[in-house]
C-alpha cells in the first residue's frame, strides 16, 4: 500500500505546498501579517526544488521580480496582504497586459491601510477584479479550507500558465492560519498545465497575433525569438501603437482569451439546493459557518442549501442566474460591508429576495448570525 503523506498544516503552508507541486520555482515577496509563512515555507523549500527564493524590499519590487523571472520561463508567485496588494497593483497590471503568467496570493485582513493586520476579512474581493486601470477579465479563486488551499493553489498555477495572465488566490487570515490534517498528493497525482512554446521558426514568430484562443505562444526570453515587452498600447508585434484599429483588437483579445473561456474555469459547491427556498451563496471561510447554519437550519425545517463560490472572478453568472429560478431568496454572508452581494444583484433579472449578512469587524461570521438572517425571512 502507498505511503499516504499525512501533514498537519496551516491554509498559509498548505498553499506554499501546492506552489511547489504546481511547479512554481521562484517566489520574491515582502513579508506581511497574514501571509508570512507562505514566504517562510517557500525560502525553506524552493532551494531543495532547484528554485530561488528573494526577499524583495517591497511589494512593488516583488511582482516585478516575479514577472522578469516568469518572462526567463520560470513559474513564479509572491503572497501579501491588504496594503501590499494595493501596492502591487500597477505591475499587476503590467503583467495583465504583457501577458505575463503570475500568481498573487492575498491572505486578506481587515482594512483599509494598515487597517488589522491579524484580522480576518473578505474586503479585498473587488480590489482582485477591479484593482488595476483599464478594461481587462480577472481571475481569482478562493479556497474554503487547508486542503483547498493546496489545490486552488494549483489550479491558479496552471489557469496563470493557461491563458498568459496573473491569477490571484483569495485567501483570509482565518484560513491562512487555520491547521488542519491534509493529505499531500504525490507529484503524479497532480495535473500540470505548462505554458506553450513556439512552434514556428524564429523568423515567422508573431508575440501577440490575433489567432482563435487569443493566446499566444510564450518563448523564453532570450532564447532567439524577438519580443518587445511593453507596458504601452501594443500592435501584433508587441510595439507601442495608438492606431485604433489596433488599439480595439489588442484589448477586445486579452478580455476574449478569458471570457470566451469562462464556464470551462468555474469551479463551485452545491449542498442540499435540490428542494431549497433559501439559498446562501458564499466563499472562503465564511463558506464553512454558512454550511453549518444550512445544518443547523434545516433540523428545524427550513429549506437552507448552500452554494460555496470557488471561482470567484470571473463571477459564475450562469449558475447564480440558475439558482435564481429556483429559490425565493439568496442570502450572500461576507467579511465586509457586501461585495459579493453587487454581483448577485447584477444578475437577479426576476427581482428575487437578496439579503446580505456582513461583518467588517476583524471576527468571523457565526453559524448563528448567517441563520438569523434566514430567521428574518417569512
Amino acid at each position: 500500500m502507498k505511503n499516504r503523506n499525512l501533514v498537519f498544516i496551516q491554509g498559509n503552508e498548505a498553499c506554499a505546498e501546492g506552489a511547489l507541486l504546481a511547479g512554481v520555482r521562484f517566489f520574491a515577496g515582502y513579508p506581511i501579517t497574514p501571509s508570512t509563512e507562505i514566504a517562510e515555507e517557500m525560502a525553506k523549500k524552493l532551494p531543495a526544488f532547484g528554485g530561488r527564493f528573494i526577499q524583495m524590499e517591497d511589494e512593488i519590487a516583488s511582482v516585478a521580480a516575479i514577472c522578469g523571472a516568469s518572462e526567463a520561463g520560470v513559474k513564479s508567485m509572491t503572497a501579501t496582504s491588504g496594503p501590499g496588494f494595493s501596492l502591487m497593483q500597477e505591475n499587476i497590471g503590467y503583467a495583465y497586459f504583457t501577458e505575463i503568467p503570475i500568481v498573487i496570493v492575498n491572505v486578506q485582513r481587515g482594512g483599509p491601510s494598515t487597517g488589522l493586520p491579524t484580522k480576518v476579512s473578505q474586503s479585498d474581493t473587488m480590489q482582485a477584479r477591479w484593482g488595476t486601470h483599464g478594461d481587462y477579465t480577472a481571475i481569482a479563486v478562493a479556497p474554503n479550507s487547508v486542503r483547498d488551499s493546496l489545490y486552488q493553489t494549483i489550479r491558479a498555477v496552471n489557469l496563470a500558465e493557461k491563458y498568459r495572465t496573473p491569477v490571484i488566490v483569495l485567501l483570509d487570515e482565518v484560513l491562512g492560519h487555520m491547521r488542519e490534517k491534509i493529505e499531500i498528493p504525490d507529484e503524479s497525482e497532480v495535473e500540470i498545465i505548462n505554458r506553450t512554446r513556439p512552434t514556428v521558426s524564429r523568423d515567422d514568430f508573431i508575440p501577440y497575433g490575433n489567432n482563435e484562443t487569443g493566446v499566444n505562444p510564450f518563448p523564453i526570453f532570450g532564447s532567439g525569438y524577438r519580443t518587445h515587452v511593453t507596458g504601452l498600447t501594443h500592435d501584433i508585434h508587441g510595439f507601442p501603437t495608438s492606431n485604433p484599429p489596433e488599439v480595439a483588437a489588442l484589448l477586445s483579445r486579452l478580455r476574449r482569451k478569458i471570457d470566451s473561456d469562462a464556464k470551462s474555469m468555474m469551479e463551485f459547491e452545491e449542498e442540499m439546493l435540490d428542494d431549497a427556498e433559501i439559498a446562501f451563496v458564499a466563499y472562503g471561510i465564511v463558506a464553512r459557518a454558512a454550511r453549518q447554519a444550512v445544518l443547523i437550519g434545516r433540523k428545524q425545517g427550513k429549506k437552507l442549501g448552500l452554494l460555496t463560490l470557488k471561482t470567484i472572478w470571473p463571477f459564475p453568472d450562469e449558475k447564480v442566474s440558475k439558482l435564481l429560478t429556483h429559490v425565493d431568496s439568496i442570502i450572500v454572508p461576507e467579511l465586509n460591508m457586501g461585495q459579493i452581494i453587487l454581483e448577485v444583484e447584477r444578475i437577479n433579472r426576476n427581482g428575487k429576495q437578496i439579503l446580505g449578512v456582513n461583518k467588517f469587524d476583524g471576527e468571523i461570521l457565526s453559524p448563528i448570525e448567517i441563520l438569523a438572517k434566514a430567521e428574518e425571512i417569512r
